[in-house]
């Protein structure tokens, strides 16, 4: 046998390969697929909030955002107009906040560019703010049924596994290699559809359909730890699953060590107001609200140098209010939060911050473990 046969052959079996794979995952995705409300419309518009929001987030944490969002901002139109402030109060809790502010700058471009009219073109849906290749092959597959590719950490882990690729998924040549049989993948999707094979040559499209479908096996099926292989659809075309090593792969290598760091915040009260700040712009939670706070260097824990450096001020007394622990990227943070005594008295408002009482803040967007300590308060 000739090497060209041979290398027609192996394209051949890869093709029909691809070929079951494709009919396998629309008959299962056709039959498992979640009712979530992004799915029960193709406006590109929330399908683009949806993927946004679920971008490092949880289907559960986004559901409510999602839909306060759609009923506050249901357009283009009305996102490119909003007050700065009620989009971050709209993002409230998700984290990421630079998301949201980027989701308003992409809106205005379409309303100056494309009249509100969400573009259709991969390249101009790419060129939009906050919008990278994942996004945006996930919209114009998702809402306009293009065959564009998606690679997700749900996808990463279904082809790792599917085509069983021990590599690191993020490192440059293995990670094209897996956008590559993504782009197979939809590309078979969409032949299938134009000759009248697949069973799912309907509304929205069997790219859409295949898309999706890969992202909720790795969401429901194919999932980090304990995989539920015996109700994959693909196991029998499995490599991973075949060589008994579903458990070792993606192969991420190793994690980045957590780093410990501690903060003091401080909650002023004088007259029924608080004293709180607006962080800056340029930084982690830029723009949103925040009580007083500073970070405790490991050779220095006094509350009191503490104190003069976030209130300006000299403190009477100090009460401890509550510690929160959270994380960001690779951080795990605890803030310490104490109520304060001083004989400072609420002025008129400066550079150190605004006096407000608690119903005042309530429409004010505040970083999360901020909106904890207003929560004890009672806000």
């Amino acid at each position: 046998m000739s090497e060209s046969t041979r290398s027609f052959d192996r394209r051949s079996g890869q093709g029909r390969r691809q070929s079951r794979i494709v009919r396998r995952l629309l008959a299962w995705f056709d039959k498992n697929a979640r009712d979530l409300p992004w799915r029960r419309t193709r406006d590109p518009y929330a399908i683009w909030v949806s993927e946004i929001m679920l971008q490092q987030t949880q289907v559960k944490t986004v559901l409510p955002y999602w839909e306060r969002w759609m009923r506050a901002l249901p357009s283009l139109k009305a996102l490119a107009r909003a007050q700065p402030e009620r989009v971050l109060k709209l993002w409230e809790g998700l984290g990421y906040y630079h998301r949201g502010r980027n989701m308003q700058k992409a809106a205005q471009i379409v309303v100056a560019r494309y009249d509100g009219k969400f573009p259709d073109k991969f390249e101009d849906v790419l060129a939009l703010p906050g919008v990278g290749r994942y996004t945006a092959g996930a919209i114009c597959s998702i809402a306009f049924n293009q065959p564009k590719p998606i690679l997700d950490g749900n996808v990463i882990r279904v082809l790792t596994r599917l085509f069983g690729i021990g590599k690191n998924p993020h490192e440059r040549l293995t990670n094209e290699k897996l956008w590559h049989l993504a782009g197979r993948l939809v590309a078979q999707a969409s032949v299938a559809e134009q000759r009248h094979r697949s069973p799912f040559n309907r509304h929205p499209g069997a790219c859409s359909l295949l898309n999706q479908a890969l992202m909720e096996l790795g969401a429901l099926v194919c999932t980090p730890r304990e995989p539920r292989c015996r109700l994959c659809p693909l196991r029998s075309l499995c490599v991973a699953y075949d060589r008994n090593s579903v458990d070792a792969l993606p192969n991420l290598g190793r994690r980045p060590v957590q780093t410990a760091r501690r903060f003091v915040a401080f909650v002023v009260e004088k007259r029924g107001r608080f004293l709180v700040r607006r962080r800056p712009g340029g930084v982690v939670n830029a723009h949103l609200w925040e009580f007083p706070n500073v970070e405790l260097p490991k050779d220095n824990s006094h509350l009191q140098d503490a104190a003069r450096s976030a209130l300006k001020m000299k403190p009477v007394s100090f009460t401890p209010l509550c510690a929160i622990k959270h994380s960001i990227t690779r951080f795990r943070i605890t803030l310490e939060v104490f109520r304060v005594e001083s004989r400072i008295h609420p002025t008129q408002d400066g550079q150190n911050g605004r006096w407000l009482a608690l119903r005042e803040m309530q429409s004010l967007a505040f970083a999360s473990a901020h909106r904890k300590i207003l929560r004890r308060l009672g806000g």
